[in-house]
């Protein structure tokens, strides 16, 4: 997964609701940002209202126009079995996007609760959770996911427990490392003295200054969590047929590439759209959240 140098952003601690106004004029200074956002928004919506986009059953098996060309009726043709490719693309962006925010969302929120209690936590809690992370991370993602599958089977659930365990190490570090330059700060020490327990300096003073780097990280992975699942499909160990995935849909163009390139080209373009737009995205967001590389300073 991505990894970024730790930044600050204390900056943005104790802003006015006048925030997210702020947040939005600097992301619309960022042309790569902008664009970024875009992309993550089509990919994001065409997923949503697949069901209102899609112009065939994506898992209908048609006798007659197999492995076709674009065409009217059919936009980006049809595979071996004569389904319609882009309700199969349309249909198909929903599974990486629920692997991807589903694990992320569980590896960022445990990740954020055990950073904290490391970083916050006496020395020999601290030694303890950096054991365990550094013994996640010992092992190789693919062969952690290869043997997770063997264990569990090839399904969607096994993918997001892959992810979200092998995910974890990271946002917990980064948590980790923010912490620990913080709880020695004046403002933190006069919370102390002021009688504020460990809860209220943790989820108040803390939490919101720890938290831009991770919807950075957050950001950078998405595509990688997508191109993940999208490798395990394609070797057969994702979601079960005759589901849509992107990379199912490469699986199958890779065997009918002499017959026609349009699977290939079908199953690829979303997903460089989706890495395009969320690694921009994730650029941009360190530029806003950085002080050192905000545009208003």
């Amino acid at each position: 997964m991505a990894s970024i140098e730790v930044i600050g952003t204390e900056a943005y601690a104790g802003q006015s609701p006048g925030a997210l106004r702020s947040f939005l004029r600097q992301l619309g200074k960022n042309r790569l940002g902008v664009l970024g956002a875009a992309l993550v928004l089509l990919v994001v919506a065409s997923a949503i209202f697949a069901p209102l986009v899609i112009t065939h059953d994506p898992i209908r098996i048609m006798v007659g126009p197999r492995l076709a060309g674009p065409s009217h009726d059919f936009l980006l043709g049809t595979d071996q079995l004569g389904r319609d490719t882009f309700s199969r693309v349309i249909m198909g962006g929903r599974i990486p996007l629920l692997v991807a925010f589903t694990s992320l969302g569980i590896s960022l929120t445990v990740g954020l609760v055990l950073g904290l209690i490391a970083g916050f936590g006496p020395p020999w809690l601290d030694n303890l959770l950096l054991l365990v992370f550094d013994t996640i991370r010992s092992f190789p993602s693919i062969i952690f996911a290869l043997a997770i599958i063997a264990l569990l089977g090839p399904s969607l659930s096994s993918v997001i427990l892959v992810v979200a365990i092998t995910s974890l190490p990271i946002y917990a570090r980064v948590v980790r490392t923010q912490t620990q330059a913080l709880r020695n700060s004046d403002y933190i020490d006069a919370e102390r003295c002021m009688g504020a327990g460990t809860t209220r300096i943790l989820t108040v003073h803390m939490l919101p200054n720890v938290i831009g780097p991770l919807l950075i990280l957050v950001s950078m992975d998405v595509p990688a969590v997508i191109a993940f699942e999208a490798g395990l499909s394609f070797l057969g160990m994702g979601v079960r047929p005759p589901t849509a995935d992107w990379g199912a849909i490469l699986s199958e163009g890779y065997v009918y590439i002499n017959q026609t390139p349009w699977l290939i080209i079908a199953g690829g373009t979303p997903i460089v759209i989706a890495t395009l737009g969320f690694t921009f995205l994730g650029e941009a967001l360190r530029d806003i959240f950085d002080p050192k590389l905000r545009k208003d300073l």
